[in-house]
């Protein structure tokens, strides 16, 4: 199946994609609402979470360029050092940024 890049298909494909991801948050808290939330349940949600991060950094911190390999570095520091999210987030976007407008290449 192939969808065509006019401004139409772009708009489909938007909406398909919205569409999917809705079916799946709603349909996981449907599901979800079948389950009694045990402490082994608990934490098996709180860790996939970090799983699933994690499955997404390891890739990237052996074979991204230097900007991602920066925003990794920089992000893992600030969220060490004071144990704040969002912070540590915005910090290594903006390394990444810098270190791509810059054009370093390798760290």
């Amino acid at each position: 199946m192939t969808i065509e890049t006019t401004t139409a298909g772009i708009l489909a494909l938007i909406a398909i994609m919205t569409l999917v991801t809705l079916v799946t948050r709603f349909g996981g808290v449907f599901l979800m609402s079948f389950v009694t939330i045990n402490p082994r349940i608990e934490s098996f949600i709180n860790t996939m979470a970090s799983s699933v991060l994690i499955a997404i950094i390891v890739p990237m911190a052996f074979s991204g360029d230097a900007g991602s390999l920066a925003a990794l570095v920089v992000t893992a520091v600030i969220m060490l050092a004071i144990k704040k999210p969002l912070p540590a987030i915005a910090a290594g976007i903006a390394a990444a940024g810098l270190v791509r407008y810059t054009g370093i290449t390798t760290l």
